[in-house]
């Protein structure tokens, strides 16, 4: 198997790419730059050269010569192919050596000779060096500057997009008070200090949080407030009901107005927990006689096991409450038997199981958690899915995790995980 390559962060990315931009302009520029005085440098020489050749000729074809000509007839050190053109009738000029120094050759046809001329070509060749060290120290030195400009540049971006990453995951984990911040003093549509792309980022993401959380908070405005004007007439309805003679038609009346009177309390309870101000009163409790008194008092059948015990702090009546509905969640919605595995493994965590054996949790469940007002998995029948949104809510204020999943031989599982408790011994 391939091991997989390591992740590239996105502040090395900028950095590394403007490097090698930069990197490629200044070789471009350098070549173009050296091509240039080089052809300028060498042609100077070679136009000087050329002179003397012109000269000499002239001195030649007369009989005489004259000092400060470097001129020599058929010189072996004139390279071959200079000889060659020279041979065609025709003139040319050459960089070669001469008696072991850098030379410029101009040569032309002399009646049945080689006139050759020669001029000095170290110090240009020197010269030409030392510019093109200095051309490629300098593209070195700003290649640097211009890496460390992107890295500083990629560090800021990639920070701000660290802090909006980070800003979007709290807004996803629910904390909706959360903003990036970075839009104070920016007008949505530029002027003197317009947005960038990131701040248009940050903006946008503030926005639709301040959006969710007026649209959550208005929707649990309206539960609580519903919940509420439903409850005193309701009260007022069950206790009339009590006075209607006895029969099948009190019955069916007592027993839907007792369901939607479970529906308001439940949608006041749900809006307890939305708001926050619920904390459990801790206190220590054995898990198993806890666990076991619980589900008898659903009224609702369902096998208890004890596999190991232990004492926990938890809140009893919440625990009840979670409990509760998980059990009545199996027994409506699933098939027998229902159990209640509790356990505690030396040195693990506690946790309560709780499994029927129906067609199990849906994908969108297991994918999105418990929503209210919604049961459509298939086959585990219908309701107003407030139940395991209860106890999700009941179970974060315990500081307890609530996981659902689906067992692999069939069936619906929900396990209610403890934190670490304290150690009897420990002080």
């Amino acid at each position: 198997m391939r091991r997989p390559r390591p992740a590239v962060s996105l502040r090395w990315k900028i950095s590394l790419t403007v490097t090698a931009v930069c990197c490629a302009v200044a070789a471009v520029l350098g070549v173009l730059v050296h091509n240039a005085v080089a052809r300028q440098t060498v042609g100077q020489v070679r136009k000087e050269t050329r002179a003397d050749l012109d000269t000499a000729l002239d001195l030649f074809e007369y009989g005489t010569s004259r000092e400060g000509i470097n001129s020599v007839l058929d010189p072996p050190e004139l390279p071959d192919a200079l000889r060659k053109l020279v041979r065609k009738g025709r003139r040319g000029s050459m960089v070669g050596s001469y008696r072991g120094r850098p030379v410029m050759w101009a040569a032309a046809p002399a009646d049945d000779q080689i006139m050759a001329v020669w001029s000095p070509y170290g110090n240009t060749r020197w010269t030409l060096d030392k510019f093109d060290t200095a051309i490629w120290g300098s593209a070195v030195l700003a290649a640097a500057a211009v890496a460390a400009a992107g890295l500083f540049l990629a560090r800021h971006i990639s920070r701000r997009l660290t802090s909006t990453a980070a800003v979007a995951r709290r807004i996803s984990a629910g904390d909706l008070d959360a903003r990036v911040g970075e839009t104070a003093g920016r007008s949505p549509r530029g002027g003197r200090a317009a947005q960038d792309e990131l701040a248009a980022v940050a903006a946008a993401l503030d926005s639709m949080a301040a959006t969710l959380q007026s649209r959550l908070q208005a929707e649990q405005r309206f539960t609580a407030d519903v919940a509420h004007e439903l409850r005193t007439p309701l009260t007022g309805i069950l206790a009339s009901a009590a006075l209607l003679p006895e029969g099948r038609p009190k019955e069916m009346i007592n027993d839907r107005l007792r369901a939607l009177h479970r529906l308001t309390e439940d949608l006041l309870e749900i809006s307890r927990l939305d708001c926050g101000i619920e904390h459990a009163d801790l206190a220590a409790y054995e898990l198993g006689p806890l666990v076991l008194r619980s589900v008898r008092a659903t009224g609702l059948e369902a096998d208890v096991w004890i596999r190991a015990d232990t004492v926990v702090e938890t809140d009893r009546r919440r625990l009840d409450r979670i409990l509760a509905n998980l059990v009545l969640n199996a027994h409506r919605h699933g098939r027998p038997p229902v159990t209640v595995t509790v356990d505690a493994p030396p040195g693990g965590t506690p946790t309560i199981e709780v499994r029927d054996h129906g067609p199990g949790y849906s994908a969108e469940l297991l994918h999105h958690g418990p929503q209210r007002f919604r049961t459509d998995a298939p086959g585990r029948g219908r309701g107003h899915g407030l139940g395991l949104t209860i106890a999700v809510g009941q179970a974060a204020v315990l500081g307890t995790d609530l996981h659902f999943g689906n067992a692999p031989d069939g069936g619906a599982r929900a396990v209610l995980t403890f934190p670490p408790q304290p150690s009897p011994d420990t002080p």
